[in-house]
C-alpha cells in the first residue's frame, strides 16, 4: 500500500513518540511503500558486520539508524518550528506550506 507523504528528503523533522521522542533530524531516506523514514541519528541499532577486505571494512559491531513511521514524525518549519504541512498552488507548481505561518517550505 502506497501512502501519501509530505516528507521530502532533507527536511528536518521531530520526532513525536517512541525512544527517540523530542529529537529532531535530517530525513536520510523515505520509503512511501512501507510508510517510513529514515531520521538521522534516530533509532540508532546496533549491526553485527563481516569483514569485507575488497570493499575495505572492518569486521565489528556497527552503529546505523533504523527506519521509523511517517506518523511519528512531523517537518520542523525554519521560521516557527514543527508543525503540519499545507499545499499552496503557485502559478502551475505545487508548493508545501506551514500550517501555522503560511510560509513555504520548498526552496
Amino acid at each position: 500500500m502506497h501512502i501519501r507523504v509530505d516528507i521530502k528528503r532533507n527536511d528536518t523533522v521531530k520526532v513525536l513518540t517512541g525512544r527517540d521522542k523530542g529529537k529532531q533530524g535530517r530525513v536520510l531516506r523515505v520509503m512511501p511503500d512501507a510508510g517510513k523514514v529514515l531520521v538521522e541519528h534516530v533509532m540508532m541499532v546496533k549491526k553485527n558486520v563481516r569483514p569485507n577486505p575488497q570493499k575495505n571494512v572492518k569486521g565489528g559491531i556497527a552503529e546505523q539508524e533504523s527506519s521509523i513511521a511517517i506518523s511519528n514524525v512531523m517537518v520542523v518549519c525554519p521560521s516557527c518550528g514543527p508543525s503540519r504541512i499545507g499545499h499552496k498552488t503557485v502559478g502551475s507548481s505545487r508548493v508545501r506550506i506551514c500550517r501555522r505561518c503560511d510560509s513555504p517550505l520548498d526552496k
